[in-house]
């Protein structure tokens, strides 16, 4: 039976380390524990200080829709009923749709949250953020589980890859019962309509989800309809806003 000799190369099996590829290699096991405390320090500090918030609902969108346009203008209206509601608001901490859901929540007064990435484009802080509800991640699953864990609610307005990898990761968690059922709610009929018959019209066809999968969201134009999902299952749950 062949075994494994703890000095054989990770880069070519069988093949013996020199000294120098012995150090790169402890160098790298290194950096890898060292990541670990890294990654420790983003979750400690996403929980304390996202806990301190109260009842908060997550918004998403695209990081390059401009100001004053539709959707723009719908992510302002939005962040701020949910303050005037009572909810703080969590985003990414970029400019576009987030940059406009912090701009309606600091205008109405309440907690304006930013989860923000480091990205080499496009991610940078926005300034209707509190600098006290700033956070910074280099990690994308310990950000992910920040919009998850202090959330009532999701509102996904239009958007990119990443909004739509956060909708059908927040759709799967539901799915296989690993989060509760919280509300997912999908702004922009136009936009989300065509998404929403592919569904229909072909995974649901070809069986790859199945009918009460199709419930697991909701979509509208109307800021006053999502925020009223969000506070019934808020009321379902016992879960009382920031008033």
């Amino acid at each position: 039976m062949q075994t494994t000799n703890h000095q054989d190369t990770p880069f070519e099996a069988g093949k013996k380390m020199t000294p120098r590829e012995m150090a790169e290699w402890n160098m790298a096991r290194m950096k890898d524990t060292w990541r670990v405390f890294r990654i420790m320090s983003e979750f400690v500090e996403g929980f304390e200080r996202l806990a301190q918030c109260g009842p908060s609902v997550s918004v998403f969108g695209s990081a390059r829709t401009q100001p004053g346009t539709p959707y723009y203008d719908m992510g302002v209206t939005v962040g701020r009923k949910l303050v005037e509601h009572g909810f703080a608001v969590i985003t990414g901490g970029g400019p576009g749709i987030m940059e406009a859901a912090n701009k309606g929540a600091q205008d109405a007064g309440g907690a304006s949250v930013g989860l923000n990435i480091t990205l080499p484009h496009e991610q940078s802080a926005n300034p209707y953020v509190d600098p006290d509800k700033l956070l910074n991640f280099d990690f994308f699953f310990a950000r992910k589980t920040m919009f998850v864990k202090y959330a009532q609610g999701f509102i996904v307005l239009p958007g990119g890859f990443g909004t739509m990898d956060e909708l059908f990761e927040s759709l799967t968690l539901i799915q296989t019962h690993k989060t509760t059922r919280f509300p997912v709610i999908l702004m922009g009929r136009t936009f989300w309509s065509p998404l929403v018959e592919w569904l229909k019209q072909t995974m649901l066809v070809e069986g790859n989800i199945s009918d009460p999968d199709l419930d697991l969201f909701h979509l509208t134009d109307d800021p006053n309809e999502a925020i009223a999902i969000i506070e019934d299952f808020c009321k379902e749950v016992g879960v009382a806003p920031n008033f």
